[in-house]
Parts: C-alpha cells; sequence; structure tokens
C-alpha cells in the first residue's frame, strides 16, 4: 500500500480468526528506503522482489507470467486506479479497476441499450480476430477481447456490490469498499489469482505521529479483520493469504515535530488460516539495536519471505521469480 500495501493471494485450506495469533504473522524486513510521494529504491525494491532496479515486472507479476494464462485478466487484480507494480507483468494480461461496481465504458450512468449491443460486438470482434498474423492486430483484438471479458464477468455480480456490508467499517475511504469488493468477487467465483490494494492513511509521518498512526492503522486493521470474517462467512477463509507490508521504516528517535524521519527496514503481517502465528526476524532493540545513523537494524531479509511465500503457498519453484532466491533463508509461514 502506499504507503501500507495488501496483497490477497487465493488459493487453498482451513478457517482462522483473524483477532487470534495463530493465524497472524509478524515480520520485520529490510531493505533500506526513503519517502511517501517520491518512488524510491527501496519502494521499487519491495515490488519487485529484488533489489536490481532495472527489473520491469513485479514480483507477483512474474509468477502471473509462470502459471497465469493469455485470456483472463482478472488473474492479477489492482483494485486502484493505477496498477500495482508488484502486478506488472511481462507476458499475460492483469487488470485494474477502482471497484467491482465501477468498471464501464459509460459516462457515468447505466449503459443504453445500443451501446451494450455495440460494446458486445467489439468484443466479439476481439475474439474474431485475436489469432490474426498481424501484432497490431493482434495486440488490439485482445485488448478488446479481455475487456469485453472482464466487463461481463463485474456485470454478473450484480448491482449491490458496490454497497459496503454492514460489517466493514463505513467510511469516507475507499479501502473497506474495495475490500468487501473482492471478497463478493471471489465468492462468485471469478478467476483470481492475485490481488493488490492501497490502504488508507498516509505513513510519511515526520509530524503528529501519533494522531496519523492512530487513525490511519484503526481504519487498516479493522477493514481486514471485517475482510477475513467475510471470507469465513463465506467459506473461503482457507483460500486466502493476505500480505500486509510497508516499504520503509521510521527512526527511532523522535525529531521535533511530534514524528519520526525517514528510517531504513519495514515491516510487514501475513493473515490467513493456515499462517503459523509467530514472529519472524527479532525486535533489535533501541539501544545496540540501532545503526550509526540511528534506524532499527533489519533481522529479515524480505526476498527470504516473498520465496518462502511462492513456495510454500503457491507451490512453485522461488528460484525462477526471485533474484538469488537460493541465498535466502525460507521461513516456516504455514502451518
Amino acid at each position: 500500500m502506499r504507503s501500507r500495501r495488501s496483497a490477497n493471494c487465493s488459493r487453498s485450506r482451513p478457517r482462522c480468526r483473524p483477532r487470534d495469533a495463530s493465524g497472524l504473522c509478524l515480520r520485520r524486513l529490510r531493505p533500506r528506503a526513503r519517502r511517501r510521494r517520491k518512488r524510491s529504491a527501496g519502494d521499487r525494491a519491495w515490488e519487485v522482489g529484488a533489489t536490481d532496479a532495472g527489473l520491469a515486472t513485479g514480483w507477483l507479476g512474474r509468477y502471473l507470467d509462470r502459471v497465469g494464462s493469455a485470456d483472463n485478466p482478472l488473474q492479477g487484480l489492482s483494485l486502484d486506479n493505477r496498477l500495482q507494480p508488484a502486478l506488472a507483468t511481462g507476458k499475460v494480461p492483469v487488470a485494474s479497476i477502482d471497484g467491482p461496481d465501477r468498471y464501464t465504458f459509460a459516462a457515468r450512468r447505466a449503459e443504453s441499450e445500443l451501446e451494450i449491443r455495440i460494446l458486445d460486438a467489439v468484443g466479439e470482434l476481439g475474439l474474431a480476430h485475436a489469432a490474426s498474423r498481424d501484432r497490431a492486430i493482434r495486440d488490439v483484438a485482445s485488448a478488446a477481447a479481455q475487456s469485453h471479458r472482464l466487463r461481463r464477468e463485474l456485470q454478473g455480480l450484480g448491482a449491490g456490490v458496490g454497497q459496503v456490508p454492514p460489517l466493514y467499517p463505513q467510511s469516507t475511504d475507499e479501502f473497506p469498499r474495495r475490500l468487501a469488493g473482492l471478497a463478493a468477487m471471489l465468492s462468485a467465483g471469478l478467476p483470481i489469482r492475485c490481488a493488490a490494494l492501497k490502504a488508507p492513511g498516509m505513513y510519511d509521518t515526520h509530524a503528529d505521529q501519533a494522531d496519523e498512526l492512530n487513525t490511519a492503522l484503526k481504519l487498516t486493521a479493522d477493514s481486514l479483520v471485517a475482510f477475513q470474517r467475510d471470507l469465513e462467512a463465506r467459506g473461503l477463509a482457507d483460500r486466502v493469504l493476505v500480505h500486509v507490508w510497508s516499504e520503509f521504516g521510521r527512526r527511532a528517535r523522535e525529531n521535533g515535530s511530534d514524528g519520526t524521519d525517514h528510517g531504513a527496514g519495514g515491516l510487514g503481517l501475513l493473515i490467513g488460516s493456515r499462517v503459523h502465528g509467530r514472529m519472524i526476524g527479532e525486535f533489535p532493540g533501541l539501544g545496540s539495536g540501532l545503526d550509526e545513523q540511528g534506524n532499527l537494524r533489519a533481522t529479515a531479509d524480505f526476498r527470504g519471505f516473498y520465496s518462502a511465500i511462492l513456495e510454500q503457498w503457491f507451490d512453485t519453484d522461488a528460484a525462477a521469480i526471485i533474484p538469488g532466491a537460493a541465498s535466502f533463508a525460507r521461513p516456516a509461514l504455514l502451518r
């Protein structure tokens, strides 16, 4: 999320209660980063799953390139007004939508019967030319066909999918609504493998940190608890693993504005019914655990954590996705 993000990865197994420590895993990881609005090298590293700034695809995008299909844009879903970089692929299609109820080609109104017929015809035209020998025609046809499929699948969810159920926090922020929409999409059987979305709040807390964090973290936590309970009520909790991550940390010492300045490292949570509840890495302490610049020392590597998710949840060889994966220790994440 910018500043905190979550990736919801569909697959399978048992139940958990979201406030039960047995279903929650905390980690403290590196690398170093700075920022909020400017993109940093550390931010990029979390997204691509490597410290190589030249990588053009995200770590989940490379997973989808390996196991995904050429005709399923929902396999990687960014619930945002832009594609989350972790989902960037090189071979297969992925989708970025503001919400399952907001994907339309009409100008903020219901589609007319004529518009529906035109859009259907464009989709059929795309399907008819998807195998064209002309690459330009093939690319345009593929985009038309995939947009048509995405529109039809989302329309099948019904008009109420954009409403926030009472189970979720009622907020002007989009986060609870998008999580509720994601739960509805999974319940409808849409072919989603990975989803990413941005959590509420501004975490670059140079000033008034306590108030900012209290508000943002409460809405984030309450929304995630509601999402987990929603999945349980729908019988889907065994299919979803939630990874919440923060791309950079803060200095340990308070500055002169009731805040803290940019730090190194980062942290995250792994939530799900199969998660082995524990802490990965160690809290280094505020004495000898600080480096010469006043940063908390990282005690685990995010690349080993990603490798463990790929191998233990997705049953996929991490070496094909995370550069240098063999050199990173894999924590045991799942029961």
